[in-house]
């Protein structure tokens, strides 16, 4: 499966497979598992999954712009941006 992209029903049929679960318990384990890490950001909070990574939130400053059709300044607000930051075992695993 080299250079495809896994989407959401892949991953939740992959779940499945490994925790040995039905699609549609491994769909909401998934979706709980989204739901709260998003709910953790918009808190302010970082989750922290030893060995995965760090999931956070940074702000991007505000700033000026240009239109790109019009070359007119525009101002641009900041803005809070989600990040995240590998673990040392995800890095050695992809590392190939």
């Amino acid at each position: 499966m080299k250079g495809l992209v896994v989407n959401r029903v892949e991953l939740i049929s992959s779940v499945a497979a490994a925790a040995g679960l039905k699609n549609a318990e491994a769909e909401r384990a998934v979706d709980a598992v989204l739901v709260s890490i998003t709910q953790a950001l918009k808190d302010g909070d970082e989750v922290r999954l030893l060995g995965f990574g760090t999931f956070g939130v940074t702000k991007r400053p505000a700033g000026e712009g240009r239109n790109p059709r019009t070359g007119e300044k525009i101002a641009i607000a900041e803005k809070s941006i989600p990040k995240f930051r590998p673990g040392k075992q995800l890095k050695d695993a992809v590392d190939l």
